[in-house]
């Protein structure tokens, strides 16, 4: 089999072992005589299964029995009308702080249902950092404060969550969730679609806090009530049950791998090979975001011309290295190195940067 370096966006990279536990389980899981594919979503083999990927969730987060994780469809995209639709009150607002493409989608989402404010903003500095502390203006009546906790397109991730008083925090953390230990505590509601780091396209995880949800809106749509998920275990209809199968075992490879401070050492030393090529390249590859807020799972540049580039992605296309391609909107150079892609993949990378430099710089 060919070594392939996978540096796609999302659908990412899925770890070799989970694949591996995957292929064998797959047309006979525990000896059911049948796949997982094949059961119903009742039966107490996938209840197990369910139940085991939620608390597997909490506990690699560090959140108790206040707490509850939901796996439901529609991606992130579904969850930026979610939110305002269950907890921004009729007459009430919500805050966003402006850090890039995403976090535009959730605030446009919410301005469409009701009032929105956007509190910081580095859209004049071209998305390139996140805003400082006293940069952020929180309202006093906020409902509740949003962020995306990691830009994929503009490459840029908090290193540190900002304070926001007594507000509620929510955060979209699809493109590092699970990435480095956080303060999950701090958050009244974290979302997630499956797709970078925790398993195949189909499924988003939504981390809720129990006492914030008996506030939410009863008047939503059944399945668009965060209330319903939370009280049929995520079974109330037929979920993506392949997904969170998946899903489970990947939280379960973290967990064996040394959980997230081993994930956080490892994704950190995997980052540093591609800056580090790109910081000694003399100018030659020029990074987009302003190094306090450079992200470790979606590292974003550029070289002297689109010819270049286009040059690039040809000769790492044929070292077996693919997903290099800038986002459509942006153009440029895009590493996506989310938990599952290794350290020789980054090695990789950066040797075919510091070569092709050095014979086109």
């Amino acid at each position: 089999m060919q070594t392939i370096y996978n540096f796609n966006a999302g659908p990412a990279m899925l770890p070799p072992p989970v694949l591996e536990q995957v292929r064998d389980e797959l047309r006979d899981y525990h000896g059911c005589g049948m796949s997982i594919m094949e059961m119903s979503h009742r039966s107490k083999e996938f209840e197990a299964v369910n139940a085991g990927a939620e608390a597997a969730f909490k506990r690699l987060l560090g959140v108790g029995d206040g707490c509850r994780v939901v796996f439901v469809q529609g991606g992130a995209s579904t969850q930026f009308a979610m939110v305002p639709m269950n907890f921004l009150p009729p007459g009430g607002s919500a805050d966003f702080v402006m850090t890039g493409a995403w976090a535009e989608k959730a605030y446009e989402e919410a301005a469409a249902l009701g009032q929105a404010r956007v509190v910081a903003s580095t859209k004049e500095d071209g998305y390139r950092r996140v805003p400082r502390q006293d940069e952020i203006r929180v309202s006093k009546d906020a409902s509740y404060v949003h962020l995306t906790s990691n830009e994929t397109i503009q490459g840029i991730q908090w290193p540190a969550y900002p304070d926001v008083g007594d507000r509620p925090l929510v955060a979209d953390m699809s493109s590092d969730i699970l990435s480095r230990p956080i303060d999950a505590g701090k958050f009244a509601l974290i979302y997630a679609g499956a797709q970078k780091n925790l398993g195949p396209a189909g499924v988003t995880a939504v981390l809720l806090r129990e006492s914030w949800l008996a506030k939410a809106n009863k008047n939503v749509p059944t399945m668009l009530r965060y209330a319903t998920h939370v009280k049929n275990n995520s079974l109330y209809n037929t979920p993506p049950t392949f997904g969170v199968y998946m899903l489970g075992l990947v939280l379960q490879w973290i967990e064996k791998g040394g959980g997230l401070p081993a994930m956080a050492e490892r994704n950190a030393a995997k980052a540093k090979l591609v800056y580090d090529a790109i910081d000694q390249s003399g100018g030659f590859y020029r990074g987009h975001a302003l190094p306090a807020s450079r992200s470790q799972m979606n590292i974003t540049f550029r070289l002297p011309s689109e010819a270049l580039e286009k040059q690039f992605l040809a000769e790492a296309q044929a070292a077996g290295m693919i997903g290099l391609a800038g986002h459509r909107s942006v153009g440029g150079i895009r590493a996506s190195t989310y938990n599952a892609v290794g350290v020789e993949a980054c090695r990789a990378l950066a040797g075919l940067m510091g070569d092709f430099a050095g014979k086109n710089g």
